[in-house]
Order: structure tokens, then sequence, then C-alpha cells
């Protein structure tokens, strides 16, 4: 069964999509990687910062200790954050993370509650990085990516 639409209602659906396209994009959060006010690191890329999500090394390039801090689990920024700097859907991360338990080669990074708890963990240690939404950085953080 073919569906003929008149010239008129095609424009209006065609402007709703793209208005549903548009609003979901706005619900996305612009998150970015941050350390502590405190901390020396001034620079990070993705790749090293992917390793450090991904459990695959435990120090930042200068040599100190790392502690990442990752968000709960269907948070949007969570989910951004993979998706934008990892390259990896929450599913692919829920795996890569049972993989790494499953082999006893590590536990995922400790999951905070809130971009608020993110800052205060960042702010007891120097050493830790985490991500936030970009309205909720302040004096207690510096932002590593993107700049």
């Amino acid at each position: 069964m073919k569906v003929i639409m008149r010239p008129g209602k095609q424009i209006t659906w065609c402007v709703l999509v793209l208005a549903l396209g548009m609003s979901a994009d706005a619900v996305l959060a612009d998150v970015v990687v941050v350390v502590s006010s405190n901390s020396p690191v001034v620079e990070l890329n993705k790749n090293q910062l992917a390793d450090i999500f991904l459990g695959k090394v435990r120090r930042f390039p200068d040599g100190r200790e790392v502690v990442p801090i990752d968000q709960e689990e269907g948070m949007a920024a969570r989910d951004e954050f993979y998706a934008k700097f990892i390259g990896k859907s929450a599913t692919q991360i829920k795996a890569h993370w049972s993989k790494i338990i499953f082999a006893s080669r590590g536990r995922p990074p400790k999951a905070a509650l809130s971009g608020d708890e993110v800052k205060n963990l960042l702010a007891e240690n120097p050493n830790a990085i985490g991500y936030i939404e970009r309205s909720e950085v302040d004096s207690r953080v510096k932002v590593l990516l993107p700049k």
C-alpha cells in the first residue's frame, strides 16, 4: 500500500523529524575531562585517556598513579563520555569490564553518583581524573579535554 501525502504535510513531517533530531542532540551533555585544580597534569590525549578508563594503564604519562572516576551506568554524561572520548557504547563498556573482571585482570573505575561527587573526589585526590558536564566546571577542577 502506497501512502501519498500532500506537499504541505510532507514539509510538516520533515520539520517534525528535524526538530526531534535536534532535540535529541540538545539532551546530550557537553562533557569535559577534568582533574583537580591542584593536579600537576596539564594535558592528556584521547588514546592515553582511553587506556586509563579501559584499565590498560594505571599511571599518568609522568609515572604518577592515576585514579579514574567514572559516573554511574545510565547517566547521560557517562554515555556521552564513552562515545565521545573512548569510542564505545555503554553496552561495549559493560562487556569490556565483564571480560576483565572474569579474567581477574582488574576492576572498573569507582563510579560517582553525580558531577558534584566527581568534583569532590578529584579535590580529595590530585591523582584522580574524571568527567563532568561543562556547565559543572568550577574552581575545584581544570579541564583537560576538550580544550
